[in-house]
């Protein structure tokens, strides 16, 4: 375990911005990352992981810690289900494709999701239907104050849209080390609901897909519509897809009556985020070297030398713009630092 300084994190956020950590260091197994807390040598803490779900505005005068955990074990098993624990600093996509080659579903639709599998249960990530929550067991931890390990279950956890206790009341105070996973080793229950994912099967001609084939067409559609971040700096969906209630639904649907929504319940209702901020005028706009992709308007990208601040204040000029053009407020999914 070496700590350096003034360690430059380009290469370790997938925006690419160009700042420095005062401190940094990286951990590969529970003992190391116990020292590094023991010994920081600044009082500012900041937890390290793929580096996939925050915007740099600046320099971090910090000390910054990476988890590196890495591993894949088999917990327990039945003969229709499996309990798979995954290191934190495995790298999320790849645990995924580890889950589809043994034939393990419950995570398909979670294809190509940038990140490590320790930040997944931060936000609880999701896609096509399908959320962290929906296969998740429970999760290590490692109290940044006292050093004890502890276990959260998943009702421990408070999983909501895009949100836990390690958003919340949690925030700061853990750092997870491992997540386990209910995964089904046959008579997998699928979740093709969402129409690109029908359309691709269609297209294949197959009726009954496997996970396999379900895991390709995310990832088809996921590239179709998301920049790499090795080739395009971005983080994924930058705002998250706002739910409003019925009253303000209503109001939206009278002026907006062609936009696309989804019934979250009775009282509740989910618009596309996208859809707004293409509404708004910022699909494949660019602002020096920030802007919003072209194919999909939730990724805002960085073209190369992009400033954090530069790509945050078009953020807040779109949140601006949306709130102003249709009364709803866009929230960021991407943590901004």
């Amino acid at each position: 375990m070496r700590v350096e300084e003034n360690k430059s994190l380009k290469n370790h956020n997938t925006f690419g911005i160009a700042c420095n950590a005062r401190y940094f260091v990286s951990v590969e197994t529970i003992d190391e990352l116990k020292q590094a807390l023991s010994e920081k040598p600044s009082k500012e803490l900041f937890i390290l992981g793929g580096g996939s779900n925050m915007l740099l505005t600046g320099d971090l005068d910090a000390y910054v810690l990476h988890i590196n955990l890495k591993g894949i074990e088999i917990l327990k098993e039945t003969k229709t289900e499996v309990w798979v624990k995954a290191m934190a600093g495995e790298n999320w996509h790849e645990f995924v494709q580890y889950c589809i080659a043994n034939d393990l579903g419950g995570l398909e639709n979670l294809s190509l999701i940038p990140g490590n599998v320790g930040t997944a249960p931060i936000q609880n990530i999701g896609a096509y239907g399908v959320e962290l929550k929906d296969t998740f067991v429970s999760c290590n931890t490692v109290e940044i104050e006292t050093l004890k390990e502890r276990e959260f279950t998943k009702a421990e956890c408070d999983f909501e849209y895009r949100n836990s206790i390690f958003k919340n009341e949690a925030k700061g105070k853990y750092i997870i080390t491992s997540v386990t996973f209910r995964l089904t080793k046959k008579n997998h229950k699928t979740s093709i609901s969402y129409g690109d994912i029908q359309k691709i099967l269609a297209d294949k001609n197959i009726e009954t897909p496997s996970i396999k084939d379900i895991s390709e067409a995310v990832i088809a559609i996921r590239q179709s519509k998301l920049p790499d971040p090795k080739v395009l700096g971005n983080s994924g969906s930058f705002f998250k897809n706002p739910v409003v209630d019925a009253e303000t639904f209503q109001e939206f649907r009278r002026n907006f009556p062609e936009a696309p929504f989804y019934e979250v319940s009775p009282t509740e209702f989910k618009i596309p985020a996208g859809w707004l901020i293409e509404k708004a005028g910022f699909k494949g706009q660019r602002f020096g070297d920030a802007g919003v992709h072209k194919n999909q308007a939730l990724v805002l990208v960085n073209y190369g030398n992009a400033t954090g601040k530069e790509i945050w204040q078009l953020a807040m000029e779109i949140q601006k713009k949306v709130k102003e053009m249709t009364g709803i407020y866009i929230e960021p999914e991407v943590n901004v630092f």
